[in-house]
């Protein structure tokens, strides 16, 4: 059964101004409308970039966005900031209403979109708890029930009966949380708020958005740069990028997705000016036993790196060191060579690395004095998993490398 469903949603804002506009823009508007035409400021407006000044005083901050959610899903939406992921939770927790397209809803919405999200200042918290209650549509006799576990939960029990414009931050959210999670709503929305909460309380939150979703059958957006925590709780993901939706999928594709959309190439080549370095990484490639550059790799079969290095001036006591990250830019793990050529080849064994996407971390190193040259997070390249005995978990995240063990 759907629990959300966006169909075209698209958002636009005027930079600079309160509202819609101006009086003549409003009574275009209404014009427009009157006669059956489209919104004419529809029309225009620019991608929402906002590293660049555009020539447009309207921006889109989301455009033909289309999803459906099932009910009792996790739902993880990732973007760089500004790519629109909090304008889609305003606009799904009905804070504000889209420009274009229609959202359908099953059920009541709690959200936690900033912090002190429906909270009034001059209220205690115990009152406050009894208010968010009452506007999720629950009786009082409903509240009672579930107060004592919010308290607990939130933690402020000595504050509970005190105004809330006294508590800091962190406790703010604390309660916050615990009543979004814990009153009954069928779908629970949760913008970056986690953060201001200390580590302890997080990972707090993070069980509590899991049992929410697998254990109760709720449905859970979750907004986070944490993208372990986001991996962690969802099962499927949305990438949006300056308004768009990018990628919709699995969330370890998604996140995979995201970290690695700057740069793909499985060759990298040094075009900088390296004429003041005594040594520097000149050229890298993965390649196949055949000599073939290839982005994709079976996990039995060699992974093969190819390192070329420029040698302006040989130094004495230099290493290489080579890291191997995953899709999360992990470090999965770590080799050295303790003597630098203008060639060097380094080859990773069959059934070494799990399906996933992995990348390279290399530097010249003088141990414990100065790194003379570095390559971070390149030459992007995929293990595929067709047939191993971990395949069949499927999505299931089960690590980066298979283990050396013996049964007994």
């Amino acid at each position: 059964m759907l629990a959300l469903k966006a169909e075209n949603i698209s958002k636009q804002y005027r930079l600079g101004q309160v509202g819609t506009g101006t009086l003549s823009h409003d009574l275009n508007r209404f014009w427009a409308q009157i006669r059956g035409k489209e919104d004419p400021y529809l029309k225009i407006g620019e991608t929402n970039d906002r590293s660049s000044k555009g020539n447009s005083e309207y921006v889109w901050s989301l455009r033909d966005i289309n999803f459906e959610i099932e009910q009792g899903d996790a739902v993880g939406i990732i973007g760089r900031n500004g790519a629109g992921k909090s304008t889609l939770l305003k606009l799904l927790s009905k804070v504000t209403k889209p420009t274009t397209g229609k959202i359908y809803t099953n059920g009541r919405i709690a959200s936690l979109l900033e912090v002190g999200t429906g909270f009034h200042p001059e209220m205690t918290g115990r009152e406050n708890i009894y208010l968010n209650g009452a506007i999720l549509g629950m009786t009082r006799k409903e509240i009672t029930r579930k107060f004592d576990e919010i308290v607990d939960f939130s933690g402020v029990e000595r504050y509970i009966d005190t105004p809330v414009k006294r508590y800091s931050s962190g406790m703010y959210v604390r309660l916050a949380f615990a009543v979004a999670a814990h009153l009954e709503s069928e779908i629970l929305i949760v913008d970056e708020v986690l953060a201001v909460g200390d580590a302890e309380f997080q990972k707090k939150c993070l069980g509590k958005m899991g049992d929410v979703s697998k254990g109760e059958g709720r449905t859970v957006l979750f907004v986070s740069h944490d993208l372990n925590a986001v991996s962690q709780i969802c099962q499927t993901g949305i990438l949006l990028n300056q308004g768009l939706v990018e990628y919709k999928g699995a969330i370890r594709e998604t996140v995979s997705t995201y970290l690695n959309s700057n740069n793909d190439s499985v060759i990298y080549l040094n075009q900088k000016d390296n004429s003041a370095k005594s040594m520097f990484i000149r050229e890298i490639q993965v390649v196949k036993n055949n000599g073939e550059v290839s982005k994709e790799y079976l996990y039995n079969e060699p992974i093969n790196f190819k390192f070329t290095i420029g040698i302006n001036e040989k130094i004495k006591d230099t290493s290489f060191f080579v890291t191997i990250l995953d899709s999360r830019k992990r470090r999965v793990f770590s080799c050295e060579r303790e003597f630098v050529d203008e060639t060097m080849s380094l080859s990773i064994e069959p059934n070494t690395l799990v399906r996933g996407s992995y990348s390279i971390h290399a530097f010249i190193n003088q141990p414990k004095v100065a790194q003379l040259d570095i390559a971070e997070d390149v030459c992007k390249f995929t293990v595929i998993d067709p047939g191993s005995y971990l395949s069949k978990h499927g999505e299931y995240d089960y690590g980066s490398v298979f283990g050396r063990y013996v049964w007994e």
